[in-house]
């Protein structure tokens, strides 16, 4: 591209104008700019003018620059996915849904204050005990509409577009979405029965963030373990200005101590969601993490929905306060323990398969992960069983083919037919029809 959609003299009308093209649709996303110099000549302005030019297009992710690649229109973010219902007849071993049966449930709906205040003061006060107990510090803290809105915000606060971010791989989906979507770029880093491994030397200090789960990871169920904690954070040690984002989604739940209590980096968060141990619409999370990075999440949660629902607040620090002693059904220890026997009866049925699972019994939350050859063909192969199982391909970005299966919703006494199933699927081969 000459120049044929830049005109101006300053960088704000160039600007413009190549915005204008991109609108339009005379400049389409993957488009390459002519070099600075180039167009600055055909211009007849200074290289500098249009070097600024690009750098606010560039600051507004509208455009991304690598190296000798060159400066290209950036990719336009994701468009809602689609919401896929598993079709009449198959067991649900894809959407990672909680058992609703055992689900904690309130007598008596909860009354929420009028007043000013961000916070519930119960679930600030049940917030901090639970830190506590994990061994991470309370100095910040903050509530927020769920996982996905707290790593957003923190994500907005402390990158800009075209950052890189080192995520696990495989991992959360959204997570992926979520990415495009601010116009970041992901670096995958493999994950194995201690959790996320550790990257190559120097790969951190290129990146504004590190994104992990510390236990129960999705999809593989992996902990993270405190040897492996320790290399990662020297590295992290090494570069300050990198922040982990800690998604703790299976805390309430979780049986394993979290590895990073006590040795956080200099920029951290931490994120615990509510939803997989309360309900999918408890939509609430609370962070902690470094003071001003909380505050300045806070503070851009206020030019927005300006605060987490205070009934719902309520609501959550009813079923939290009732649920979190004893072992009767409805607590937290018995839904814990429910579906670790889930897991530990399955695994254990896979191995009398001849099926080993990379995480074994160590590993806990609702998912598997099953590296297998051909991802469609063991989908469709556990569908003429009767199971609807999730393909890998969403979840990862240099991982080998694999499938999830979700154990939420399935009972002991299907275990046994499901593994079954799932070896006889690894066992078949798919043959190509002509």
């Amino acid at each position: 591209m000459p120049s044929l959609f830049a005109r101006g003299s300053n960088a704000r009308d160039i600007a413009e104008s190549l915005e204008y093209a991109m609108r339009s649709g005379a400049l389409q996303p993957g488009d390459p700019l002519p070099a600075v110099r180039r167009l600055a000549s055909d211009l007849g302005v200074n290289p500098n003018t249009v070097a600024a030019a690009y750098a606010r297009l560039r600051n507004a992710g509208r455009l991304t620059t690598a190296g000798r690649h060159g400066t290209r229109v950036a990719d336009e973010p994701p468009r809602p996915a689609p919401v896929f219902a598993v079709p009449p007849g198959l067991r649900d071993l894809a959407s990672g849904h909680v058992d609703a049966a055992l689900l904690p449930t309130a007598s008596q709906l909860p009354s929420a204050p009028h007043n000013d205040t961000m916070w519930n003061a119960e679930l600030q006060s049940l917030g901090c005990g639970w830190l506590q107990a994990q061994g991470l510090p309370q100095d910040a803290m903050g509530v927020f509409s769920g996982t996905l809105d707290a790593v957003e915000r923190a994500l907005r606060q402390h990158a800009r577009p075209g950052d890189r971010v080192a995520i696990e791989d495989p991992c959360w989906p959204p997570l992926l979405a979520l990415l495009h979507s601010l116009r970041l770029v992901p670096v995958g880093l493999p994950v194995d029965a201690q959790g996320v491994c550790v990257p190559p030397p120097g790969l951190l200090a290129g990146c504004v963030a590190l994104v992990i789960t510390p236990r129960a990871h999705n999809p593989t169920g992996a902990a993270l373990g405190t040897t492996r904690w320790r290399t990662l954070r020297r590295q992290l040690q090494a570069s300050p200005h990198t922040l982990l984002i800690l998604d703790d989604h299976w805390g309430l739940l979780s049986q394993a101590p979290l590895a990073v209590a006590g040795a956080l980096p200099p920029l951290w968060l931490h994120v615990l969601s509510v939803s997989k141990a309360l309900g999918p619409d408890c939509r609430v999370a609370l962070v902690a993490g470094t003071p001003h990075l909380v505050q300045g999440m806070c503070a851009h949660q206020t030019l927005g929905p300006r605060w987490v629902s205070r009934w719902l607040q309520a609501w959550v620090a009813r079923l939290w306060s009732q649920t979190r002693k004893g072992r009767e059904p409805g607590s937290l220890r018995h839904m814990a323990a429910r579906y670790g026997a889930r897991r530990t009866v399955l695994v254990r049925a896979l191995r009398d398969e001849g099926v080993e699972i990379a995480c074994g019994e160590r590993g806990e939350g609702l998912h598997l992960w099953l590296p297998v050859p051909h991802e469609a063909a063991v989908a469709q192969f556990m569908a003429a069983r009767g199971w609807a199982v999730q393909v890998g391909a969403p979840l990862r970005l240099q991982a080998g083919p694999a499938i999830r299966v979700s154990i939420g919703t399935v009972g002991p006494r299907d275990m046994a037919r499901l593994a079954r199933d799932l070896a006889a699927a690894l066992r078949h081969t798919a043959r190509a029809v002509f």
